[in-house]
């Protein structure tokens, strides 16, 4: 899932807000330190989930070539070797 930087930042404040209402969090550093911080975590977390997609996409047309793709739903497939990569890679989908 792609997203801009905007939106991002929009998502960032809104999960810091939701946090602050629920006096779940008790800032150390200022606002934006702490909002800084979140946008990493989403970036990463997003650049993470186009990794995986980009590899688990690469693994499945080597699989196809290999077997000769019939037969072969291409969907369940992808499903499957994303499943496989992300639990690999310790990665939440």
């Amino acid at each position: 899932m792609r997203l801009k930087e905007e939106q991002i930042a929009r998502l960032a404040e809104k999960v810091l807000g939701d946090l602050e209402r629920a006096q779940l969090v008790q800032q150390k550093q200022g606002r934006g330190a702490v909002l800084a911080g979140i946008k990493a975590a989403i970036a990463k977390d997003i650049k993470q989930e186009e990794d995986l997609e980009r590899d688990a996409e690469a693994l499945l047309e080597q699989t196809l070539k290999a077997v000769g793709g019939q037969g072969i739903d291409r969907h369940k497939m992808l499903k499957m070797i994303k499943d496989k990569l992300a639990k690999e890679r310790k990665i939440v989908l």
